[in-house]
């Protein structure tokens, strides 16, 4: 395959302003949603702890424990058949018919705020740019559906909490659908957009440049294993340049790096590595899942859970932390994650799914990572109602925040 290039041509002249005004129905709680903002410059969340210049492993102990707003903007029309460049029209092509297409209620600043006072410092909006696109081949992201992403943002960092936005599934669609120079263009085309979209904001907003879809190409082409590595090094170097030319607060911006699949093998295998970045210290690393293999082999909960998932942990602290580079787990943890107790064998040491979600909350913070629960509409935090479905779950998070928080005074 040789070494990819990037074909420095940028195909858009940014001009991704005057979003449109739109007010949102509340979903479970009374009142208006504030004006959102339509860009950078009206943005007034404050960003006290990062004004010191805090280190990356400072920023992750900071970020305490997260939660996904998943099956929401990264929802997508399920077709086989969508277009080249983006997918299926939904509805009326708002962002709405797609943000609650599988299933998800609309987000609201109530549903933020209950996030918030529920113990989380983290909220990852994961999101599929490719709704609403227009098939034109230009990749322009739509206006609206920026804005709508934005606007969620917005009362994320209004909240004091970190936010990190992504490009989820439609990663996937971009690498199995083009030929890997192609594919590098259309990355640097999209992470343009939206890094001049958010160039302003201020650091609390945190970009990551995709979800798990690293490492997979056209399924006609077959390389060997070290020029994927390689096509994955170059694709997340492509993520950091990008958003680093639009300069303002994206010069200095805290970018999360995706891992191979987001798998923790192949990630801290050597010949994944990191981007040369411009800016100093501002680099974290994504995987997800310390019990992936438990899950899938029907063992969460039994002593080699347990023993696989400290392994799993050992590998990230010798390849990342003992570094001083962070480790963001940006989708734990299986129990919760898919709702699967009938996957812990009879007799597993941690039999109850709370208190498993509660060992493996512990592994993960001890060693020093930021934890992000993946969740989906209602199944653990319920944003119909902005509670979660068992109060033994908040009271865990609220403990495993506190926790996070007494090591990093």
């Amino acid at each position: 395959m040789g070494v990819f290039f990037v074909k420095i041509s940028k195909l858009i002249a940014l001009a991704l302003a005057a979003a449109l005004s739109v007010t949102y129905a509340s979903s479970c709680a009374a009142g208006e949603n504030p004006p959102q903002s339509q860009d950078g410059a009206s943005v007034s969340a404050t960003d006290d702890a990062l004004e010191t210049r805090m280190s990356a492993m400072e920023i992750a102990q900071d970020m305490g424990i997260g939660i996904n707003l998943g099956n929401t903007f990264d929802a997508y029309y399920e077709d086989k058949q969508r277009t080249s460049s983006g997918a299926q029209i939904i509805g009326d092509n708002t962002p709405t018919n797609y943000e609650t297409c599988w299933g998800s209620v609309q987000t609201t600043k109530e549903i933020i705020d209950a996030f918030k006072d529920a113990g989380f410092n983290t909220i990852r909006i994961p999101v599929y740019w490719g709704n609403m696109m227009e098939e034109d081949g230009t990749y322009t992201i739509s206006e609206d559906y920026i804005a709508r992403v934005a606007e969620v943002a917005q009362w994320v960092l209004d909240d004091e909490m970190y936010c990190v936005i992504n490009m989820h599934h439609y990663d996937g669609h971009i690498l199995t659908a083009l030929e890997p120079d192609e594919a590098l263009e259309v990355v640097d085309t999209l992470w343009t957009q939206i890094a001049e979209y958010f160039k302003d904001y201020p650091d609390k907003l945190v970009l990551e440049g995709f979800n798990e879809s690293l490492g997979s190409t056209p399924s006609y082409i077959l390389y060997t294993e070290d020029e994927l590595f390689e096509y994955v090094n170059e694709l997340n170097s492509t993520f950091v340049n990008a958003v680093r030319s639009t300069g303002s607060e994206n010069a200095d911006r805290m970018l999360i790096i995706s891992g191979y699949n987001t798998n923790i093998d192949k990630t801290t295998d050597p010949r994944f590595t990191l981007p040369a970045d411009t800016a100093d210290d501002r680099l974290m690393v994504s995987v997800h899942y310390v019990d992936n293999a438990m899950y899938w082999s029907n063992q969460l909960g039994t002593q080699q859970w347990y023993d696989y998932s400290i392994s799993q942990c050992e590998l990230l602290k010798s390849a990342f932390s003992d570094k001083g580079i962070p480790v963001f787990i940006g989708e734990c943890t299986s129990v919760k994650s898919y709702n699967s107790p009938d996957r812990i064998p009879s007799g597993a040491v941690y039999s109850d799914p709370l208190k498993m979600f509660k060992t493996e909350m512990d592994i993960i913070t001890d060693y020093g990572f930021v934890p992000v629960v993946w969740d989906t509409a209602n199944d653990w935090f319920n944003r119909s109602e902005c509670r979660f479905n068992s109060a033994e779950d908040g009271d865990a998070v609220k403990d495993i925040a506190q926790k996070i928080s007494d090591r990093s005074a």
